[in-house]
């Protein structure tokens, strides 16, 4: 990456918030990057946090222009930005895949985290910031921060945070640029945490059994229990059930 399409920042409250005041300001090309080593506001999906060290992490915000992405379909989005993380994370371990919704993981731990929000313009996307946090060199977290682990901690060495965020916006560009939406959409599949077998699932009302049976284009996920029942979900409307979770 070049000076003329990324922003340092030693601090600030939110790369997304960042990136989407600048962009108010500015016109930025696409695949523009603000990052940081310390987000004193990292956000997550629906509200949650995102905590990371100081200057151990990769957090940062890549900006998009999906104008031919129609908003039925916006979920590409979210499949071309996990797919590109976990394409730039194959080259360094296995057992990586991209966990329903957004987030990124090793075996069932957490390893990254994905917060895109867009801009209309009119009946069409305008832009998009997509905000990822991906733990690096991080071998300690708080107690209470669910499953997290980072990449020192699965390699047993440290990594080049730079190195990486070039290579993860790389595969980013290259994957929404190029592979069709039909190829995105099963790569994506294919990549899925869980997604072979029967597993724990926990919604409104029940905890229950179920295997993965499908994604439609807007995200929302299609889970099979062993009775043959199709169940439907939008984000935040079912839990994966850890093996650390009763």
């Amino acid at each position: 990456m070049s000076v003329t399409d990324s922003l340092y920042l030693p601090q600030t409250g939110s790369t997304n918030d960042y990136l989407s005041a600048l962009l108010k300001k500015n016109k930025l090309p696409e695949g523009f990057v603000v990052y940081t080593g310390y987000q004193t506001e990292g956000k997550g999906q629906k509200g949650n946090t995102w905590e990371s060290a100081n200057g151990e992490n990769l957090l940062f915000s890549l900006l998009l222009n999906p104008t031919k992405i129609p908003l039925d379909e916006h979920f590409l989005l979210s499949q071309s930005v996990g797919l590109g993380i976990k394409k730039a994370l194959d080259e360094l371990t296995d057992e990586i895949t991209v966990k329903w919704p957004n987030d990124i993981f090793w075996k069932d731990q957490k390893l990254a985290g994905i917060l895109i929000e867009t801009t209309l313009q009119g009946a069409t996307f305008k832009s998009a910031v997509c905000g990822i946090g991906l733990n690096v060199n991080q071998v300690s977290f708080p107690q209470q921060v669910g499953n997290p682990v980072s990449l020192k901690q699965i390699t047993d060495s440290n990594h080049s945070v730079p190195n990486l965020l070039t290579k993860i916006r790389k595969h980013i560009l290259e994957i929404y640029h190029n592979e069709s939406p039909e190829n995105i959409r099963q790569t994506y599949f294919d990549s899925l945490y869980r997604q072979i077998g029967w597993h724990l699932f926990r919604d409104k009302h029940e905890t229950f059994q179920a295997r993965i049976a499908d994604i439609r284009p807007d995200g929302q996920l299609g889970l099979q229990t062993k009775s043959g029942e199709i169940r439907r979900y939008y984000f935040k409307e079912v839990a994966f059930l850890t093996p650390k979770q009763p």
